[in-house]
């Protein structure tokens, strides 16, 4: 079945959509924190980076990956606040992204989350690319309303999610990460109800 890229400005609900398209058409969630972690350990131990490049089957890499870092046990807010060197940290980061990423493609019916799955993915057949937006004011009361957290750190959470956003497209070398013609469906969640936005996501994956 297709595989689905969601990109999106910090807020605007990229994760939450994520979630329940995945629930909605029985796929798996592959979110930023599994791609981040991946990315840590290659910067501690770059044997990782070779292992999963000269994988010959992809059958269960998805699982055997869950497996080796485990649950984890910070919630998402803590985890974005958090400073982590390996997150943006140059070349090595970009291209074990260029080799995860279509492992986890590879396993079909997935939700990818961010990590410049647009890009990456951009030539893969029966692939649909979805970016969410919204202004800053939505975004800070979605922060507030899901992750219950007041005003001042979902604005500091947004904005340090924003500089590592635009870090990470440095990297790749773009700047045109919201352009519209990238993306299958542009969703402005300014003018959209969550429940409106699962459903076009949903119909148009599903044909």
């Amino acid at each position: 079945m297709p595989v689905i890229t969601i990109a999106r400005q910090f807020g605007a609900g990229g994760k939450t959509l994520g979630t329940r398209v995945a629930e909605n058409l029985g796929y798996n969630l592959i979110d930023e924190q599994i791609v981040e972690m991946v990315a840590l350990e290659a910067d501690v131990a770059p044997e990782l980076v070779d292992a999963i490049a000269q994988e010959t089957g992809h059958e269960g890499i998805v699982q055997r990956l869950l497996r080796r870092f485990g649950p984890f046990s910070k919630g998402y807010v803590e985890t974005a606040m958090e400073e982590r060197p390996g997150y943006v940290n140059g070349d090595l980061y970009i291209s074990l992204l260029h080799k995860v990423i279509p492992i986890f493609a590879e396993q079909g019916n997935v939700v990818i989350i961010g990590r410049g799955g647009q890009y990456i993915l951009a030539e893969r057949p029966d692939t649909f690319h979805f970016l969410m937006i919204a202004n800053i004011e939505n975004r800070i009361k979605f922060m507030m309303e899901h992750y219950q957290i007041d005003r001042k750190k979902a604005q500091a959470v947004i904005d340090k999610q924003n500089k590592r956003r635009i870090n990470l497209y440095r990297y790749f070398g773009r700047t045109d990460y919201d352009q519209p013609d990238l993306y299958h469906l542009v969703l402005n969640m300014n003018r959209l109800r969550l429940d409106d936005a699962v459903q076009a996501v949903c119909r148009l994956v599903a044909g």
